[in-house]
């Protein structure tokens, strides 16, 4: 049967797979269109359990608040490049991704692949895998988070470059007080919201190290204790969004500008893409360079 250039255009829309790829699996089907796209996804499955071992480090951060301002999720889904991180494709299925989130509230990223993708008609893991074939990169869901505010708080978000997001729940102050300290946690990086909120074996593992660096010293017992605390005060307002100084006003910590509003933070996620994740070490256009070369 002779495959028409139309023929091809409604399996590349219906697919989204390749003009040759479509072309190819027409002629296999012998023209048939259904049995042409059951072909291309079953290849594209067998392609996204080749891709699923590469590494994807890239991606991007997407942050979500309730129209009520009474909650929000925060999302991470990975690519390889960050060419990917940039196409629309990729871009529209983390939108969904976040939405299906915020709609479905899974318990877990296991759970999120089996939800139904929001606006779409099959689920995160199926449009995962079709995203895969059409991209040609691995890409995986990596971890998302919900925070809901209290009574009195709102939700704010604040996303930098797609590459760090942020909410915060807070409640007081000014109407962008929320922004502005979301913008400050993902300048700054705080890991707690306040000393007290520093786990024990943290603070007593920095203490013997504080204690040793500071026993090299020779000092008496009791200057080597005062040396300790004040190393360890520093340490707790380096870490503590309460400690640090505002970005936007290194004279004051952020926990005196928060007294000075009336307002208080109750709770804070930040996200980055690709932390704590291991990096492509290959150059991505050397290997576009190679491929081009090949063909």
């Amino acid at each position: 049967m002779a495959i028409s250039a139309a023929m091809v255009k409604e399996l590349r829309t219906r697919t989204g797979a390749g003009m040759m790829e479509c072309k190819g699996a027409l002629k296999d089907a012998d023209g048939d269109m259904e049995a042409a796209v059951e072909l291309l996804r079953k290849k594209g499955a067998a392609k996204a359990d080749k891709k699923s071992g590469r590494i994807a480090a890239d991606g991007v951060i997407v942050a979500l608040v309730s129209d009520d301002g009474n909650s929000g999720v925060l999302v991470e889904v990975n690519c390889e490049t960050d060419f990917v991180a940039k196409d629309d494709s990729f871009s529209a299925f983390a939108r969904a991704v976040a939405e299906t989130v915020m709609e479905r509230r899974p318990a877990s990223v296991a759970a999120l692949g089996d939800s139904v993708l929001s606006g779409g008609g099959g689920t995160v893991e199926e449009a995962r895998r079709e995203l895969i074939t059409k991209i040609g990169e691995n890409i995986n869901v990596r971890r998302f988070q919900a925070i809901a505010a209290g009574p009195d708080a709102q939700i704010s978000a604040y996303v930098h470059g797609n590459r760090i997001g942020v909410l915060v729940a807070s409640q007081g102050g000014r109407a962008d007080l929320g922004k502005d300290i979301a913008m400050h946690i993902a300048a700054s990086r705080p890991l707690y919201l306040s000393k007290q909120a520093i786990p024990a074996e943290v603070m007593e593992k920095e203490r013997e190290i504080f204690a040793a660096q500071a026993g090299e010293s020779g000092k008496p017992a009791q200057i080597v204790a005062k040396i300790v605390d004040g190393r360890l005060h520093k340490y707790c307002n380096e870490i503590t969004l309460l400690g640090q100084p505002f970005v936007k006003d290194p004279d004051q910590s952020v926990e005196k500008l928060l007294n000075s509003e009336g307002a208080v933070v109750e709770e804070f996620i930040r996200f980055e893409v690709g932390e704590g994740l291991e990096r492509r070490a290959d150059d991505f256009v050397a290997e576009v360079m190679a491929q081009a070369k090949g063909a």
